[in-house]
C-alpha cells in the first residue's frame, strides 16, 4: 500500500482532479446550457466575462497545481516503480495531463480566444456563438470525464 509522502501526493491528486472535474461538470451540465439560452450577444459577453474571471489564482492554483502534481506523481512513479498502484498512478496522470490539461490548451482555450476577439453585437459573433457552444461543450465533456477518471484512478491506487 502507498504510504508516507507518496500517499499524501496521491491523495492531493484525487482531490485536485476531483475539484477540476466538478468545475468542468458544472459547465457541461448547466452553465453552458444556460448561456446557450441567452441571445447571442449576451451569451458571448457572458462567456467572455467568465473566461476572464477564470484566469485568477483560486481556479488556476487548482487547475495548474493539479497538472504539476500529476507530473510529479508520474515522475516519482517511474522512478520508484512501487509494487502497488503503478498502473493506476500513471493512468491517472496521463488522463489529467492529456485529457484535461492538454485538451484545455488545444481545444478550449483557442475557442475562448476566438470568441474574445469578436464584438458580441456583430453578426459574426451571432453566427459563431452556436458553433462555439457546441464545440466548446463537447471538448469540455472530454475534460470532465478525463478529470473524473484521473481522480478515480488515483483513488484506486490508494486501495
Amino acid at each position: 500500500m502507498i504510504d508516507g509522502p507518496y500517499f499524501v501526493l496521491t491523495l492531493l491528486g484525487v482531490l485536485g482532479c476531483g475539484l477540476v472535474a466538478g468545475v468542468f461538470c458544472g459547465f457541461s451540465t448547466f452553465v453552458m446550457r444556460a448561456l446557450a439560452l441567452l441571445p447571442p450577444a449576451q451569451g458571448v459577453a457572458a462567456m467572455n466575462a467568465i473566461n476572464v474571471a477564470a484566469v485568477r489564482p483560486p481556479f488556476m492554483l487548482v487547475f495548474i497545481g493539479s497538472a504539476v502534481l500529476c507530473s510529479v506523481l508520474a515522475v516519482v512513479t517511474f522512478v520508484l516503480l512501487p509494487a502497488d498502484g503503478t498502473v493506476e498512478l500513471l493512468l491517472g496522470s496521463a488522463l489529467y495531463l492529456f485529457g484535461a490539461f492538454g485538451v484545455t490548451i488545444a481545444a478550449n482555450v483557442p475557442r475562448n480566444d476566438a470568441l474574445l476577439k469578436l464584438d458580441p453585437e456583430t453578426p459574426e459573433a451571432a453566427a459563431y456563438w452556436p458553433v462555439f457552444v457546441r464545440q466548446w461543450t463537447m471538448w469540455n465533456h472530454v475534460r470532465t470525464v478525463a478529470s473524473a477518471a484521473a481522480a478515480v484512478s488515483y483513488a484506486l491506487a490508494l486501495t
